[in-house]
């Protein structure tokens, strides 16, 4: 009788461990994944910022430089395939090109001193800038929180129920193809 009483405490002792651990790694790993959200989240919120800006830049740029269509262009479809854009390797590759054309903005903006005089594009660019701050740090939290995430599903015991429950690996967000290459500016 003693020995069948103290079978059944230490099977029960295992299932409660078990069943604890369970529970312990599933709240860790929502809590993890809601981070990732919530910092790709941000990230968006940042990205409608300065989506939000650049139209006002465009529109103080065209009034001095109004022959530079294809530049104007190039912005406005990127912006486009960053409004579409659903994972985040998606907005990953169209905020790249965003970058660029606005990059090549930039340059067009050298050829126009009065341009840069203008005290509304100087705001403009200041809150651009800023915007520009805030993204990388935004991408730099959103790398973290995914790292922590990854790291975490993939670590023992937490792995066992990380597949039993669907967590997956998320994706970085990474820099564009030639992004390591430095722009050659000439003014």
């Amino acid at each position: 009788m003693k020995r069948s009483m103290i079978t059944w405490l230490v099977v029960g002792a295992i299932v409660l461990i078990v069943i604890f651990s369970a529970v312990g790694s599933y709240n860790a790993l929502v809590s993890s994944e809601t981070a990732v959200d919530n910092k790709a989240a941000q990230i968006d919120t940042q990205l409608q910022r300065r989506e939000d800006v650049i139209p006002n830049l465009v529109k103080t740029v065209k009034g001095y430089a109004a022959h530079e269509k294809e530049v104007f262009q190039s912005i406005a479809d990127a912006r486009s395939k960053l409004a579409g854009a659903g994972t985040t390797a998606e907005k990953a590759d169209a905020n790249a090109e965003l970058e660029g054309a606005l990059n090549r903005l930039l340059v067009i903006v050298e050829n126009y001193p009065n341009l840069k005089a203008d005290a509304q594009f100087t705001r403009l660019m200041d809150e651009l800038s800023g915007t520009e701050n805030r993204i990388a740090v935004a991408r730099q939290d959103y790398n973290n929180s995914v790292t922590n995430y990854n790291t975490r599903i993939k670590k023992f015991p937490a792995a066992i129920y990380a597949s039993m429950f669907g967590f997956e690996k998320k994706d970085l967000f990474k820099a564009a193809p030639g992004a390591e290459t430095v722009p050659d500016v000439q003014f």
